[in-house]
C-alpha cells in the first residue's frame, strides 16, 4: 500500500475513533455518553501488533427544547417551565493492538451534570440538582476483517464490550419545597443525568471505511447496547406527581442505540480532513431482553454532524458539533398503557439544538529493537 493511502487511512480511521466515542445524548432523552467501545485502532497494516492509541473527549450540550412526539411545545421555554439540562463529560479511551487486526480498547468516562427545574421543587422556584462523577467503564475486543490488499479499497471491523456499572445511578442533590411543610430533602437526581445505568450490559457495534477516490473517505459505525437489567432499585418520586405514574416509581435500565455515516476528506498536503455526515442515536421504546417496567424516557434524534480534523506527526485534533435535525420523544410503555379514548397521554423530553465534541488522539507506535551495530 502505497504512503498515500496510508496517510489517508490513519486520518480518516483515527478521526472515526475520535467522532464515533462522541455519540451521546442531547437532553432528557437519557442516552449514555459514548457508543461502543470497538471502534478503531487504524486498519492492521496501519497499525501493528504492539502499538498503542490514547484518546480524550471533551462533550457538551444544553437541552432546553421540549418535544412531545416530533411537536415542538414552545410555550414551555416562553412561560419559563422548561427543563434545562447542563452536560460535559470527559472520556479516557486506551486502545491495544494484539495483532495487525485484533485490538481492545478500555474506556473511562467521566461526567459533571447540572438541571435546572421547576416540577422537581415543588412548582414554585426554580432550583439546580447537580451530578458528576465516573460513569460507566467499558471494556472491548474488536476485529478487523481484512489485511493486507484487501484492505486497499476498505475495511470494516465488529466489535463486543462489556460496559460495567461504575458510575452511581443513585447520585442525590438537594429537592427543595418537597419534603414535609416544603423542607428539602436529599433525592436521587433526574435520570438524564445520573452517570450511570446501574446495568451490567453487553455492547455489539460495527465500523467500516471505503475509499471513494479523489481523497474522499466514505465511513460507517454504530452499536446497540443490551442492558438485562429492568430496573436499578433508584427511586424517581414520579408516582407523588401522578397516581398514574406509580409504574415509573423506579427507574429503568434502558437499552440504547446509534449509527451514523457520513463522507470524510483528507487534505493530504495540509493535515486537515473535513467531514460531514448523519446520525441517528436513541432509548427504544422496549429492550431486546428483559422486562420494560420502570422509568424511561424514549425517543431518538437525527442529526446532521460537520466535522473538521487537523493531523501532525501521531497527533489528530478533531472537532465535530452533530445540529439537530429530527427530535422524536416516543411514547413510552406508560404513555401506551394509561391511555385511554378519553385521555391521550404523550410524556415529553428536552432536546438540545446542538452538541460540541473535541477529541484528542495520540497513536503511539511500536519501536522496533535496535539491530547491533546500528547506531
Amino acid at each position: 500500500m502505497n504512503n498515500k493511502y496510508i496517510i489517508y487511512l490513519i486520518v480518516a480511521c483515527l478521526y472515526c475513533f475520535v467522532a464515533v466515542n462522541q455519540l451521546m445524548a442531547q437532553g432528557c432523552v437519557a442516552i449514555r455518553q459514548f457508543s461502543g467501545v470497538g471502534n478503531a485502532l487504524n486498519q492492521g497494516e496501519l497499525l501493528q501488533k504492539g502499538d498503542w492509541n490514547i484518546v480524550s473527549n471533551y462533550r457538551y450540550f444544553r437541552s432546553f427544547r421540549h418535544f412531545k412526539g416530533t411537536h415542538e411545545e414552545p410555550d414551555r421555554v416562553a412561560n419559563n417551565t422548561e427543563v434545562i439540562n447542563w452536560s460535559h463529560a470527559v472520556d479516557l479511551n486506551l486502545s491495544y493492538a494484539f495483532s495487525n487486526q485484533l485490538y481492545g480498547v478500555v474506556s473511562l468516562p467521566f461526567v459533571y451534570n447540572e438541571r435546572s427545574s421547576l416540577y422537581e421543587h415543588g412548582r414554585s422556584e426554580r432550583h439546580v440538582s447537580y451530578s458528576q462523577g465516573l460513569a460507566d467503564m467499558r471494556l472491548g475486543l474488536g476485529y478487523w476483517l481484512f489485511k493486507g490488499e484487501k484492505a486497499r479499497n476498505g475495511n470494516m471491523a465488529f466489535g463486543l464490550n462489556l460496559k460495567l456499572p461504575t458510575g452511581k445511578y443513585d447520585a442525590r442533590s438537594t429537592f427543595y419545597n418537597v419534603g414535609p411543610e416544603g423542607a428539602p430533602e436529599r433525592r436521587p437526581v433526574d435520570q438524564s443525568i445520573q452517570p450511570g445505568d446501574g446495568g451490567v450490559g453487553l455492547i455489539a457495534d460495527m465500523q467500516g471505511l471505503r475509499f471513494l477516490g479523489n481523497e474522499f473517505v466514505f465511513f460507517y459505525d454504530g452499536f446497540y447496547l443490551i442492558n438485562p437489567r429492568e430496573t436499578n432499585g433508584t427511586r424517581t418520586f414520579r408516582e407523588t406527581l401522578n397516581p398514574i405514574l406509580s409504574n415509573e416509581s423506579i427507574m429503568a435500565v434502558p437499552d440504547q442505540y446509534a449509527l451514523r455515516a457520513g463522507v470524510f476528506k483528507s487534505m493530504f498536503v495540509h493535515g486537515l480532513g473535513f467531514s460531514l455526515g448523519g446520525r441517528v442515536e436513541g432509548i427504544p421504546v422496549r429492550d431486546l431482553v428483559g422486562g420494560n417496567t420502570g422509568f424511561r424516557r424514549p425517543g431518538y434524534v437525527v442529526s446532521i454532524e460537520p466535522g473538521i480534523s487537523y493531523m501532525i506527526n501521531n497527533f489528530t485534533l478533531n472537532v465535530n458539533v452533530p445540529v439537530a435535525l429530527h427530535r422524536n420523544r416516543t411514547r413510552s410503555v406508560t404513555d401506551i398503557a394509561a391511555s385511554t379514548p378519553q385521555n391521550y397521554r404523550h410524556g415529553d423530553a428536552a432536546f438540545a439544538d446542538y452538541l460540541l465534541n473535541v477529541g484528542l488522539a495520540w497513536r503511539i507506535v511500536k519501536k522496533e529493537p535496535a539491530v547491533f551495530g546500528e547506531f
